[in-house]
């Protein structure tokens, strides 16, 4: 069956990096497009960016934009979000996803989630 399971959430000071990945198994990886989400306790789970299986073309959340870096390596199944100079308000849950249509800045076009990862940034 299809698998995606991020790591790498941790608490972080503000100011600091961190780098999630999220590992796919049981799917073609290579034509699927792949994007991150987060969800925050009581709020709705939010577009934080996405990368395309044809060419690697990245989307970002403005609120991410300049910080965040999402990258796929496709010969180890793997998507990446290189998350840096961190805010309190990025403190979520993060989740990555597989679509293979529909627009990638809604979480409903997503055919497969993962479990997620917590990140907490303190200020």
């Amino acid at each position: 069956q299809v698998q995606l399971v991020e790591s790498g959430g941790e608490l972080v000071q503000a100011g600091g990096s961190l780098r999630l990945s999220c590992k796919a198994s049981g799917l073609p990886f290579s034509t699927y497009g792949m994007g991150w989400f987060r969800q925050a306790p009581g709020k709705e789970r939010l577009f934080v960016a996405h990368i395309n299986w044809e060419d690697s073309t990245t989307k970002y959340a403005r609120a991410v934009q300049g910080r965040f870096t999402i990258s796929r390596d496709n010969a180890k199944d793997t998507v990446i979000l290189q998350m840096d100079n961190l805010k309190y308000e990025d403190t979520a849950v993060y989740y990555c996803g597989a679509r293979r249509s529909g627009t990638p800045f809604y979480s409903g076009s997503y055919d497969y989630w993962g479990q997620g990862t917590q990140v907490t940034v303190s200020s």
